[in-house]
C-alpha cells in the first residue's frame, strides 16, 4: 500500500461515526468523529450502541472481517474490532457502514491498554483472530494469550466470559494450552488443532478472514481454542 493510500485512508477513518481512536499510550484518551474526545468506558451500550445487547471484542481485527461477519451473523450482540493499524481497520469500518451494521464498531489502540477503555464485566466475549504469533521465545509475553494479556482480559470480562483463539500457528496453539494448563482463573471449554477436518461446533468459525484464507491456501490447518474466565 503506498504511502498517499494510507494517509488518505488514515484521514478518512477520522470522519467515520463508527471508529474511536487512541493515539498517545501515556494518555489513554478516546476520541471519536473529527478528534472529539469522548469517555465512553462503562458506557459503549448505552451511548455507542444506544441498546443493552451484550459486547463482544475482536483484537487484532487487522482489517475487521470477523467483526462485520459476527455482527451479520448476530444482530442482537454488540461487536467491537480492535487494532492498532488505522489503515487496516478502515476495510472493517467502511464495510460496516456500507451494509448499515450498527452493531458494529472499531477503536484504533494498543490492545494492552483495553482495560482504560472498558469497565470490569463490560466485555462478555472476546476473539483473537490470527494474531502475531511472536514466535520468538524473548517476546513470549507479547502472545496475545500469554499471562501478561489474560490479566488485562480479566480487568474488562464478565466472570463466565469467553475467549477464543482461531490461528494457523501451532507454536501459539500448544504454548495458549501450556498457559491455560497452569492459570487457575481460565477454564479450558475446547480445542482442536485441525477445526475443518470435520463438522463446525459453532457457526461462528465459518468466517475466514483476509489471512486465514492465504493460510488455507498455503496448505495449512486452522486451529481454535476456547476458554472461559471463572475468576
Amino acid at each position: 500500500m503506498s504511502r498517499r493510500n494510507k494517509l488518505q485512508k488514515f484521514a478518512e477513518v477520522l470522519s467515520f461515526p463508527n471508529v474511536y481512536e487512541n493515539f498517545d499510550a501515556k494518555n489513554p484518551v478516546l476520541t471519536g468523529t473529527g478528534g472529539v474526545e469522548v469517555d465512553l468506558k462503562g458506557k459503549w451500550a448505552q451511548q455507542h450502541f444506544s441498546n443493552d445487547n451484550p459486547i463482544t471484542l475482536e483484537l487484532a481485527c487487522g482489517k475487521g472481517d470477523y467483526t462485520p461477519g459476527l455482527a451479520r451473523q448476530f444482530p442482537e450482540r454488540n461487536f467491537i474490532g480492535v487494532d492498532i493499524k488505522g489503515a487496516r481497520i478502515w476495510r472493517g469500518a467502511k464495510t460496516a457502514l456500507e451494509e448499515g451494521l450498527t452493531n458494529a464498531a472499531f477503536l484504533r489502540t494498543r490492545i494492552e491498554l483495553i482495560a482504560h477503555f472498558f469497565e470490569k464485566g463490560e466485555v462478555s466475549e472476546i476473539w483473537i483472530t490470527f494474531p502475531d504469533p511472536f514466535l520468538r521465545k524473548s517476546k513470549a509475553n507479547r502472545r496475545l494469550t500469554s499471562d501478561h494479556f489474560l490479566e488485562q482480559y480479566k480487568r474488562i470480562l464478565a466472570n463466565g466470559g469467553l475467549v477464543h483463539l482461531k490461528t494457523d500457528e501451532p507454536n501459539l496453539y500448544d504454548f495458549t494450552l501450556e498457559v491455560l494448563a497452569e492459570n487457575k482463573d481460565y477454564t479450558l471449554l475446547y480445542h482442536d488443532d485441525d477445526i475443518y477436518s470435520k463438522a463446525l461446533p459453532m457457526p461462528e468459525l465459518e468466517l475466514k478472514t483476509f489471512y486465514e484464507k492465504q493460510h488455507l491456501a498455503a496448505g495449512k490447518t486452522i486451529k481454535y481454542i476456547r476458554f472461559r474466565l471463572d475468576n
